[in-house]
C-alpha cells in the first residue's frame, strides 16, 4: 500500500486485542475524549445520538468485578468460575461500557438506522483507540443480560451492548485477514 494515505494504512492493521494481551498504561482522559469525538463522526441521521460510553477504570474496576462475580454466581457457576470472571474484569486497564438508547418510536428515524449508528460510533471508537497506539476488544456474552448488571450501567431506555476493554498492547497484533475476505464484503448487485 501507498504511504500516500497513512490513516487507511493505519486502519487495515487493526486487530482486536483480546483482555489477557493488555497492559498499563490505558488511555489517559483526554484520549479517551478523542475516541468519543470519533465516535460522534458517525452518521447519526437526526442527530439523536443514540449511544453513550461509560468509562470504567481505578477503583471503579472493582465495583465492575463485584457484579461479574454476582452475575456468574446468578447464572449458577461455582466459586472458581465466578473469581475467574472477576479476574477478567480486571485485567484491562480501562474498560468502557457501550450503551445503546434507541428510540423506537421516532417518527423520522427507525431503529435500524439507529443502530447503525451505534455500530458506527463503536468502530470509530476501536479504530481511534488503535491509532492512538492502544488495543482494544469488544466483548459482550451472557453478562450483558444480567439484571444487576443492566442496573448498575443502564438508565432507563438504555440497552447494555457490552465492554471494549482497552490497553497497551502486550504483544504486536496480527492475524489472518476477516473470515471470506474483500470477495465476500463486496459484491456486484445484478
Amino acid at each position: 500500500m501507498s504511504d500516500s494515505h497513512p490513516a487507511l494504512h493505519a486502519l487495515l492493521g487493526r486487530y482486536s486485542v483480546g483482555p489477557k494481551h493488555l497492559r498499563a498504561p490505558g488511555p489517559s482522559r483526554e484520549e479517551l475524549g478523542l475516541m468519543a469525538q470519533a465516535a460522534l463522526r458517525a452518521p447519526d441521521h437526526g442527530e439523536l445520538l443514540p449511544f453513550r460510553f461509560k468509562i470504567v477504570q481505578g477503583a471503579a474496576r472493582e465495583r465492575m468485578a463485584a457484579l461479574f462475580a454476582a452475575a456468574a454466581r446468578a447464572a449458577g457457576k461455582d466459586e472458581a468460575a465466578a473469581s475467574l470472571d472477576a479476574q477478567r474484569a480486571l485485567h484491562p486497564p480501562v474498560t468502557v461500557a457501550v450503551l445503546a438508547r434507541i428510540d423506537l418510536g421516532h417518527p423520522l428515524v427507525p431503529a435500524h438506522e439507529q443502530w447503525a449508528c451505534v455500530g458506527g460510533a463503536l468502530s470509530n471508537f476501536l479504530t481511534a483507540a488503535h491509532m492512538l497506539g492502544y488495543g482494544g476488544k469488544m466483548l459482550s456474552g451472557a453478562k450483558v443480560r444480567d439484571a444487576g448488571i443492566q442496573a448498575a450501567f443502564c438508565a432507563p431506555g438504555e440497552t447494555l451492548l457490552g465492554w471494549i476493554a482497552l490497553g497497551t498492547p502486550a504483544r504486536r497484533p496480527s492475524g489472518p485477514s476477516r473470515k471470506g475476505g474483500v470477495d465476500e464484503a463486496l459484491q456486484d448487485w445484478a
